[in-house]
């Protein structure tokens, strides 16, 4: 009877697993779709810098107070729109910067294929071999810390004057490479159960996307020589 019952639990487990991909995946879509709507209303206004980090503190406010309260309620969905909607907000005079240059629409339109393809083939992967990705936590969690580091590093260093064009590029280069392993480390969480709610698992998977899209795309600027 034991063998029984423990394919019945896994086959569970699962089922559970795969609802939580479909409505992860189905969330993250519509999320995508509302980030680029209200970035596009940001470019339209010429929202301001100032203005665009006013945008990312308030989503840094909604998904480490707001979001966690609400996650097992209704109320978390639209905490979620709040929250992408707004970072998709703050993209607005990034991508303005970009489209003044010569060839800056080709820039974007290259960092957002290159972002897809790269979220598929990884999502792909996970999905076919089910691999548990999740002994790269303390690795992703240390190379993010690094990360942030050597951020803040580069922003006091530009306060000053000091402006190295070459290590802000490695450094989006790092964070490209950071985030295609947070990707492969959230969808894994989720097929094998280690994540079971679908507003978290589509705030985390919509992070490894925008975080990959804005690092791809100081790349590709820096590689046109603009």
């Amino acid at each position: 009877m034991q063998p029984q019952v423990y394919t019945q639990s896994r086959a569970v487990d699962r089922s559970e697993s795969a609802k939580v991909l479909r409505n992860t995946y189905a969330l993250l879509a519509m999320t995508v779709l509302f980030s680029a709507f209200t970035a596009g209303i940001a470019m339209a206004i010429g929202m301001g810098r100032g203005m665009g980090l006013i945008c990312s503190l308030a989503a840094i406010v909604l998904v480490w107070f707001v979001l966690p309260r609400t996650a097992n309620s209704a109320a978390g969905v639209g905490v979620v729109f709040a929250f992408t909607g707004l970072l998709g907000a703050s993209l607005g005079p990034l991508l303005n910067h970009y489209l003044g240059m010569a060839s800056g629409g080709q820039i974007i339109m290259q960092a957002l294929g290159t972002t897809a393809l790269v979220f598929f083939a990884l999502s792909a992967y996970v999905l076919t071999t089910r691999k548990d990705f999740s002994f790269m936590g303390g690795f992703l969690f240390v190379g993010l810390i690094a990360v942030l580091v050597c951020a803040i590093g580069m922003m006091i260093a530009g306060f000053f004057g000091v402006y190295m064009p070459v290590a802000q590029v490695a450094l989006s280069g790092a964070i490209a490479l950071l985030f295609s392993g947070f990707i492969l480390y959230d969808t894994s969480r989720i097929i094998n159960g280690g994540e079971t709610n679908y507003l978290m698992a589509t705030t985390a998977l919509y992070l490894d996307i925008l975080n990959l899209f804005t690092a791809l795309l100081h790349i590709i600027g820096f590689a046109s020589d603009d």
